[in-house]
């Protein structure tokens, strides 16, 4: 998701047809914008779901995505994006809660 190739930040984006990392817009994909910030430190910045696509969980899923990666690579993570402060309040796994950053 997050990987080495996208170190200084980007966008990971869900669509109905693909899924990928992609550094710029596109009106048609769920996005979730990132940036390391230091070494290990990702924030993860805002989601964005096309009107389309809302109330079917996409967002939910980029959330989970993100926060799973940042568990897996052992990294900490800023929180700027209003969702994924949401997300964390409503699933607080201990994972996650000791892998965020004020």
């Amino acid at each position: 998701m997050l990987g080495p190739g996208a170190r200084s930040g980007g966008v990971v984006g869900w669509g109905c047809r693909e899924q990928g990392y992609r550094r710029g817009g596109c009106h048609d994909r769920a996005v979730l914008l990132y940036e390391y910030v230091g070494k290990r430190i990702v924030d993860l910045q805002h989601t964005e779901v096309p009107d389309a696509y809302r109330g079917r969980g996409i967002a939910k899923h980029l959330a989970k995505a993100a926060l799973d990666f940042v568990v897996e690579e052992d990294l900490k993570a800023h929180l700027t994006c209003w969702y994924i402060q949401k997300y964390v309040k409503e699933n607080p796994l201990p994972q996650y809660l000791e892998r965020l950053q004020p």
